[in-house]
Parts: C-alpha cells; structure tokens; sequence
C-alpha cells in the first residue's frame, strides 16, 4: 500500500416568461458569518474500478485549496494499490485533486480518500456594508464565458429582462435570483446535477434542471450583467437545521450539489443558491409546496446571501481538462473521474465505476 499526504495550503428573451417581482423578499435574520461556529468534518471516498481495461486512472477532487471566512483545510490522506498516486492543482484559479494510476493486468484497482476541513455556517449581513478588496484578474476570470456557460445572444437579452429597472450591483445580483427562483423548477428527471447548458434551457424555453443547471444559469446571467460570478461544486455532508430536503441521505455518495458566489463591490463575494429554493418546492414535502408557503418563503430569504455550511466546497472550475486524461474536458469537476483503455467511466454508473462517499463529524 502507498500513502500520501496533501496537507493544507494556500492556492430579447423567450415569450412566456416573467420578470421578476419587485416586491421586496422577506428578511432573513439578521447575523453574520464571524458569529458561526465552526464544525469539522471527515469525508472519505473509495473508488474501486470494475472489470479494468488496460491501464486504469482516476481522479478524486478534494476541499477547496484556499481558506475562506467559512472553510478551512485540516488536509488529506490517500491509500490504494495504484503504481502511481499524486496531486495536482488545475489552472491558476483551479481544482484540487488525487490523481491514480494502475499498470495494466490490475484487476481490483482500489482508491481510498480522507479529506478533513472545518467549516462555519456563512451570512452576509445586508445592513452593514464594507470595504473589499478582490484581485482584479480575478474578477475579470470570473467575468468571462465558458463552454456552457455563454454570456451572449439570448443569455444577454434574459439577464437584460431579469434586471430591467436595477441600478445598483446588489439589486441587479437579487433581481437575477428572484427572476431564477420565479421562472425555474427542479426536474427530477435529469441525470446526476445537470449539465448547466444555459443556452438550450434558455433557447428550448426548458427552464427545469438540477442544481449545475439552475446556478449555473444565475452565474450565465450575472456575467452578462456585469457581476464576476462562479458555481462553487461540493457535496453535502450532514443533515440541515432548517430544511429536510438539503441535507444528505445516508451516504454522501450521491450527494454532491453546485452553489454560486456573486462579487458585490461593498460585500465581496456572495454567497447564493437560488437551485435550493426549487428543491425545497420540490422535496420539502411528498406533495410539493408552492411559492407562497412558509418554508419556501423562508428558503428564498435566507439563500441570497447565506449558505448552511453542512456542505464542503469542492472547487470553481468550469471546462476542467483532467491531467493525464486522454478524454474530452469535463463541464465541471464534483464527481469521482475514472477512465480505462475503452475511454471514460460514466461516474454516476456505479456497475462500471464503483466509488462510495461517507461523512461524519469529528469532536475537536
């Protein structure tokens, strides 16, 4: 058995839609990220690769390489039978990840990863607006288009829509989230989080997807719109406080979901999740709630400026080519990655790339 250790560091629109209500949401209670406590967590992935074909490789992201005001790395283990383990960041702003490889003739290829982090509930406080500072190629990175995520044509003309009347770049953020919550839905029936294709959701006026499509299409708008904006992909990793549908079930192995950050110039990066106000609508109860409920009402407060951190962050990248790959780039990197002589493993086929993802919270 190897062993490595990655210890922490420092790295005109579609007819038929609306525009969003400009009646005022419902207040979130007053709080802020520097008043939560922090929790730590344990997460550890296994990846077994079954009936290999030639060489076998796999990829496993892991915690966000940069402390933030809600996160911080403790750091991460791998074990497993590979002929060559390591790590690697992609990009400059890139994912963290363990890379593995088996020599062909291999037949159990077997990966193992604990990752540990500390993590605190994060609120932006609305009220009490500050001086921030942000490097400017980073705000001009997170302004750019990628494969799925374009800010031109009809992507352009929707966020126009969204934010007609907004001046300021807090209202425009809201209006786009409220326009999202508003014209959006949660499709069950879609594989795995998405895809995040905002050009054909938008272009088929199809605006039902899952949590890689929804916040995507928030971070697609605020682009066009002018605000640096980026999906954060991670996995949930404890029950929540509040909702019964955000929280994992079991394992964490099909847990993973994608949230989004907006850059405000008196707030600095902002935390959103307009994708979770719809899986309350869908999943909060067996019937579905509307709108107007409670719950829903509560949800679509509290997720424009705050997150419930029972969740770790992953990484930002969009279009990740995986080092040694000799596969097309991935839209985004939140699953477990494994590929063999016949190319790609689906990761969310578990009869062809079996992994397992399991959470538990650590006393310190």
């Amino acid at each position: 058995m190897n062993r490595r250790s990655f210890l922490k560091q420092s790295l005109t629109v579609s007819t038929g839609l609306l525009v969003a209500s400009r009646l005022p949401a419902p207040k979130a209670a007053e709080a802020s990220t520097e008043n939560s406590k922090w929790r730590t967590f344990e997460v550890t992935t296994k990846v077994e690769i079954l009936e290999p074909k030639g060489a076998s490789k796999t990829w496993l992201p892991v915690p966000l390489l940069t402390d933030t005001d809600y996160f911080k790395r403790i750091g991460d283990d791998w074990t497993g039978n590979a002929v060559n383990m390591g790590n690697f960041r992609n990009g400059k702003y890139g994912a963290g990840m363990v890379y593995a490889e088996w020599k062909e003739g291999e037949k159990a290829p077997v990966l193992q990863l604990t990752s540990r982090f500390m993590t605190r509930d994060r609120q932006i406080d609305f009220k009490k607006p500050k001086a921030v500072k942000e490097d400017p190629d980073v705000l001009k990175y997170y302004l750019q288009p990628s494969t799925w995520i374009p800010t031109d044509g009809i992507v352009a003309d929707t966020a126009r829509v969204a934010t007609l009347g907004a001046k300021r770049d807090v209202d425009k953020a809201r209006a786009i989230y409220e326009w999202i919550v508003d014209n959006t839905f949660r499709d069950p029936k879609v594989k795995g989080c998405g895809i995040g294709d905002i050009r054909g959701m938008l272009e088929s006026r199809n605006l039902g997807g899952k949590c890689a499509d929804l916040n995507a299409l928030y971070v697609g708008l605020a682009r066009a719109s002018g605000l640096p904006a980026r999906d954060v992909y991670g996995v949930r990793v404890a029950n929540s406080a509040d909702f019964k549908s955000l929280g994992k079930a079991g394992d964490i192995s099909k847990a993973q979901h994608c949230r989004a950050e907006v850059y405000l110039s008196n707030y600095g990066w902002v935390p959103v999740d307009p994708a979770d106000v719809r899986k309350v609508v869908l999943e909060e109860t067996p019937e579905g709630l509307p709108l107007t409920d409670p719950q829903v009402k509560k949800a679509r407060a509290k997720l424009f400026g705050a997150w419930e951190m029972n969740w770790l962050a992953f990484n930002y990248d969009h279009d990740v080519k995986l080092p040694n790959s000799a596969s097309k780039p991935i839209a985004y990197f939140m699953y477990p990655q494994g590929e063999t002589a016949e190319g790609k493993k689906d990761s969310l086929d578990p009869e062809s790339f079996r992994y397992t993802m399991t959470s538990k919270e650590l006393t310190v």
